[in-house]
């Protein structure tokens, strides 16, 4: 309870925690909230700038900004939850059986996973989506991709410090087999770190994919979220504004917002920062 309440008066971590519970709210009831239907053009409204009748304006096909907008945040928020669930289960196995295991089976899977950390991570999701060709779920395999290093090698860093511990050498002793001692006294061990890391990621999935829809290697018109919104609406710049601020924004505050959370479950679940207190 304690530590709840330390989490609470994180201030910034609360409230990044109710902003991006926000974002997912408006998103999923999108279709509620939606003012018009974000794919009905209107030649008539063209490059509208903010109104009463459209708060956000509207965009070169005279379509409805702010629906398009609440829309395009099923696509970017999925897109930072997806491939970053996909790169923890991955980057997790991995990890607790390189750990676990040691010898040539951890030599061969890390050794493999330290060509990947050689390539900068957006130049590696840009060349698995330029081979596997442009898709929101290429995209976002691409970005999966790019993560599982990183897990797996907290995963493995937090094993290696765990194998030789008491309990385990117990549940050894005991006749437990590996896939029992990795599922039900090592995984428990380490899902503090892997939270907070996953959490962290979102913000970075969030923004890799928006890119690679900028660079229209992402989702597809007239599909849209909010990278290729920006996208669309740079060739008129500077003019028509708010087809840059509006989605841009909606970015800034998710990656923001599940940063901050990630702060605040680091600096609630690090056992160091427990006992200073």
């Amino acid at each position: 309870m304690r530590s709840w309440r330390r989490f609470a008066r994180n201030r910034l971590a609360v409230g990044g925690l109710v902003a991006f519970f926000l974002l997912i709210v408006i998103s999923v009831f999108a279709s509620s909230l939606a003012p018009a239907d974000p794919d009905k053009q209107d030649w008539k409204l063209r490059l509208k700038p903010p109104s009463a009748a459209h708060l956000f304006g509207t965009d070169e096909f005279g379509r409805d900004l702010l629906s398009r907008t609440l829309y395009g945040g099923r696509i970017s928020l999925a897109a930072g939850v997806v491939p970053v669930a996909i790169g923890v289960t991955a980057g997790t196995l991995i990890g607790l059986t390189a750990g676990f295991f040691g010898g040539w089976w951890d030599q061969v899977l890390m050794r493999s996973l330290d060509v990947l950390l050689a390539f900068p991570g957006i130049f590696l999701a840009l060349a698995i989506v330029g081979t596997l060709g442009p898709g929101l779920f290429n995209a976002m395999l691409a970005v999966a991709v790019v993560s599982i290093p990183g897990y797996a090698r907290v995963v493995r860093g937090q094993v290696l410090s765990l194998r030789e511990r008491d309990f385990v050498t117990a549940a050894t002793a005991a006749g437990a087999r590996p896939g029992r001692i990795l599922l039900r006294h090592l995984l428990p061990n380490i899902i503090s770190p892997l939270l907070v890391q996953a959490t962290l990621s979102v913000g970075f999935a969030i923004l890799t994919t928006a890119g690679l829809s900028f660079l229209g290697l992402g989702t597809q018109p007239p599909t849209s979220d909010w990278g290729e919104m920006l996208a669309a609406g740079r060739q008129y710049l500077p003019d028509a504004w708010w087809l840059e601020v509006f989605p841009g924004l909606f970015v800034v505050i998710a990656v923001l917002s599940v940063n901050l959370v990630g702060d605040g479950l680091r600096d609630f679940l690090d056992p160091r920062l427990k006992d200073s207190k």
